[in-house]
């Protein structure tokens, strides 16, 4: 292999071939010294100008190199974190994954299971008292077997009239969905 440099600066443009005989030229992302690994951005094989080729290149299997421009100029460090942001989105995640297995995890129908996870996925209030779905801390509450009719609540709230239209929903979707695999398994058994 060529000699190696302890450093590529941002923006160059690098071309290598590998040991397998591969050319690979590209702008240089990224290069970490200790591992001799280079990111490479490179024209997309797919023709598509909007998009690129990304080249994780190890330096050690590489048989050739060379810098066929050097950028000099240093470049804008990259902007610093949200910590709080970022933290705040992972906990959010953490939160709903663990309504998510609430649901799967809570001794009740498939149904049950399933119209909690369609209502947590718009409303973050949302829990399990034994085997009712209760909703925005006892506003609405869904008893099984989780039809209309078993919505419980002030039939004058918004709260309750969103939590219907949103049951509803749930029940068309299961009912076009089963009739797309009784057609699906008709389709199939003629």
């Amino acid at each position: 292999m060529a000699a190696v440099s302890d450093f590529f600066s941002l923006g160059s443009v690098v071309w290598c071939r590998t040991c397998y005989n591969k050319e690979i030229e590209g702008e240089v992302l990224a290069f970490d010294p200790p591992t001799k690994v280079l990111i490479l951005k490179c024209t997309p094989t797919n023709g598509d100008p909007k998009l690129n080729d990304i080249h994780f290149v190890n330096l050690s299997l590489v048989s050739e190199l060379q810098v066929k421009k050097e950028v000099n100029n240093v470049p804008e460090p990259p902007q610093s974190l949200n910590l709080q942001r970022l933290n705040t989105r992972v906990r959010n995640q953490v939160d709903e994954k663990k309504r998510m297995f609430q649901a799967i995890s809570a001794n009740v129908s498939s149904e049950g299971q399933s119209l909690f996870i369609a209502i947590a996925k718009t409303i973050s209030e949302v829990r399990w008292n034994n085997s009712e779905i209760v909703v925005w801390n006892h506003d609405v509450i869904i008893s099984p077997p989780y039809q209309l009719e078993n919505i419980r609540g002030n039939a004058n709230s918004r709260e309750y009239t969103y939590i219907r239209k949103v049951v509803e929903k749930h029940m068309k979707d299961i009912a076009l969905n089963s009739q797309s695999q009784a057609v699906c398994q008709n389709n199939t058994s003629q």
